[in-house]
């Protein structure tokens, strides 16, 4: 069983928008939150486009750099120095301590391994979450596979079927639980995985999906 990491194990403490917006004002830069928040979602947006439309779903951890680099930019365009911005929000998230591990996730972790599970992470994210996950007791002994390592993002087939290289397991032995449709739940499905979608918070369900609400759900389905 592999995990999504950032929505489904982990999340950013503080969120995101209140990172960025702490982290401009140490540098002069004064922006209202729900505007920061704005501003990522859309930049964060046109980067997940970019990369959708180029087809190939090719990364690495300069391009993750990259991609993060742009994000920033987009977010402070009149950042008065970027370059210390960018690297300040590259170190904020880049420490275990800034994150935050769901309630669900560490007795989930624990009692699929009890019914002798083999548990590991799948993540679009970069060499960062090596750190990340040692500093979270129940994720530092889970395999990890990061697309910037790997070389694919999810959802593209190569970084599913890089996963099944390493693990030397056909797709119908792997199951992927992610709180992404398109890249964790349809990814997984159309690589031959079986998948399971995490909807959180009342969000509504995609129809014919195989939900689980909770991590805890997992140990019955």
């Amino acid at each position: 069983m592999l995990f999504d990491a950032v929505g489904t194990l982990l999340s950013p403490a503080p969120p995101v928008a209140v990172a960025y917006q702490r982290a401009a004002e140490r540098f002069g830069i004064q922006v209202a939150l729900d505007e920061v928040d704005r501003r990522f979602s859309r930049a964060f947006r046109r980067q997940e486009e970019l990369d959708a439309a180029l087809g190939h779903g090719r990364t690495s951890d300069e391009r993750e750099r990259q991609r993060w680099r742009q994000i920033v930019a987009d977010v402070f365009p009149d950042a008065p120095h970027p370059k210390g911005l960018f690297e300040a929000l590259w170190r904020h998230f880049a420490d275990g301590g800034n994150w935050a591990l769901a309630d669900d996730a560490a007795a989930a972790i624990e009692g699929l391994r009890a019914l002798g599970k083999a548990v590991g992470i799948a993540s679009n994210f970069d060499s960062r979450l090596l750190e990340i996950c040692r500093a979270q007791p129940p994720l530092a002994s889970c395999r990890l596979f990061i697309s910037s390592q790997v070389g694919a993002r999810k959802p593209h087939a190569a970084f599913f079927a890089a996963i099944q290289r390493k693990l030397s397991l056909p797709p119908e032995k792997l199951l992927l639980v992610g709180d992404n449709f398109e890249n964790d739940y349809e990814g997984a499905r159309r690589a031959g995985w079986q998948a399971i979608l995490l909807v959180r918070g009342g969000r509504t369900p995609r129809e014919g999906c195989r939900v689980t609400h909770t991590l805890g759900e997992l140990l019955s389905l």
